[in-house]
């Protein structure tokens, strides 16, 4: 059968221009089949490519934020690499694709600088590390556990277990705070006793409450202060250092055992109240 291209279009009959539209369609309905094919196999053999090079990070024992970068770019650079041998299958000029990758590339750049700017992002955050896996971190209202370090993208999983992923671009500009950078986190309460209370009683009674936790460091030493006179209470100000993972044990059982100790004790917690005087005429 001859092809559309060998024809002489101003001596072909209906019946040979519809055999050579048939043979077109035909091979390219099998080239088609071709491509899709090796799609389909491309992506699995990617998948254990990205397999074997998580395998091999762990192995070697990489950092997990470099491995989860670099597993992300390759996946990237491979799934490129398979569509570039799905056009040329379909026959598509390489010299025409280039420019019209070229093309596509500056108009591409110029509406996603945000993601340009985002890969650049994912550089900084592995050059300089503010975080790495596993750190509990605050940044663009969000706060959470470090899950992955992707090329455009962090992902945190909250601590009510939602995923939220955060564009590198805005985080290697702005504030980041990391809480696990340091070994030791400062406990902080502040409350409220009666006025007519008896502060060094209160006092007392706090620091033997902080005394039973030993959890709670001694050096820093603890810091019971009065801080404010407000309108319904005196406020007591306390100050603990404990190791990173006791905080929130810490946080919680303290507030507990005041709550209890200052009930037994008599001493009163008090809460805001509006005193009204009624003059009689």
């Amino acid at each position: 059968m001859t092809s559309l291209k060998d024809i002489d279009l101003k001596s072909i009959s209906w019946s040979d221009l519809i055999d050579s539209l048939l043979y077109e369609a035909f091979h390219f309905g099998v080239k088609l089949a071709i491509c899709i094919v090796i799609y389909i196999v491309g992506r699995k053999i990617i998948q254990y490519i990205n397999y074997g090079i998580g395998k091999l990070m762990s192995s070697k024992q990489f950092d997990p934020s470099v491995a989860s970068f670099l597993k992300s770019l390759i996946n990237i650079i491979l799934t490129a690499a398979l569509l570039i041998m799905i056009v040329n299958i379909l026959g598509i000029n390489n010299s025409s694709f280039v420019a019209l990758l070229a093309s596509v590339g500056v108009a591409l750049g110029m509406a996603l600088s945000g993601t340009l700017q985002n890969f650049s992002g994912g550089v900084m955050i592995l050059l300089f590390r503010p975080y790495k896996i596993g750190d509990y971190i605050q940044a663009q209202g969000q706060e959470g556990t470090v899950k992955e370090i992707q090329i455009f993208n962090t992902v945190i999983v909250t601590a009510d277990n939602r995923t939220v992923f955060i564009p590198n671009g805005g985080l290697s500009s702005n504030i980041i705070v990391n809480y696990n950078e340091q070994k030791t986190r400062r406990v902080e309460w502040v409350i409220g006793v009666d006025y007519g209370t008896d502060y060094n009683k209160a006092k007392e009674i706090i620091l033997g409450v902080l005394k039973t936790d030993k959890r709670i460091l001694i050096d820093p030493k603890p810091l019971i202060v009065l801080k404010t006179l407000n309108e319904s209470s005196v406020d007591i100000q306390i100050r603990v250092w404990v190791n990173l993972s006791d905080y929130w044990d810490v946080y919680y059982n303290i507030n507990e055992q005041i709550y209890k100790t200052f009930a037994a004790q008599g001493i009163e917690i008090p809460f805001p109240q509006l005193t009204v005087h009624l003059n009689k005429e």
